[in-house]
């Protein structure tokens, strides 16, 4: 018995909402039809007209493809720095880093490294998620782009790390000791 209760005045809170944008002769030939006969275009409208009053999304809230990027002061910059520049030009945007271990390791290796890689960088306050994309190679994902210039030094001062991809540049490691690559593996 509640449940039709509740029933009943949910369907007159849609009908009333639906009742103030429309009177009954009003009102398109869409929402004159029964809900369970609405075509996924039919629905798209209602969706629309029910957000219509709906108040905006605080800024850090919206997809990042809708934020206004931050504003960048030029005149502070150094341009004989291109590096700055760029990581200054990336702040608050996703960005991703390709990295690649040396010495051809297996995917187990490849996952335990950059897993100690992530947790250092997490470590020093910078965020970013790690995705395996070859037995030797991961993405590192940054939400906050400034941040990756900082984690590739991090990363460039391993010493089983090949190389490090940011933004179409190839920054290679140390060169790695290739005698102890069978007990690497073992680990």
């Amino acid at each position: 018995m509640a449940n039709k209760v509740y029933f009943v005045i949910l369907l007159s809170c849609i009908s009333a909402s639906i009742g103030k944008k429309y009177n009954s002769e009003e009102k398109p030939e869409w929402a004159k039809k029964d809900i369970r006969d609405f075509s996924d275009a039919d629905m798209e409208r209602l969706f629309d007209q029910w957000e219509e009053d709906e108040e905006p999304l605080p800024e850090d809230e919206l997809p990042e493809y809708m934020r206004k990027p931050p504003s960048i002061d030029i005149t502070q910059m150094d341009m004989t720095n291109p590096e700055s520049v760029l990581q200054a030009t990336k702040k608050g945007q996703t960005l991703m880093m390709f990295v690649t271990v040396a010495n051809k390791p297996s995917k187990a290796r490849t996952e335990e490294l950059t897993k100690i890689w992530q947790a250092g960088l997490w470590s020093n306050h910078i965020q970013a998620e790690r995705y395996l994309i070859d037995d030797d190679r991961a993405i590192f994902m940054f939400k906050d782009g400034s941040q990756a210039w900082t984690a590739k030094e991090y990363l460039l001062e391993q010493d089983e790390l090949k190389d490090v991809q940011l933004e179409s540049q190839t920054f290679h490691g140390k060169k790695p000791d290739v005698r102890n690559k069978a007990v690497r593996d073992e680990l």
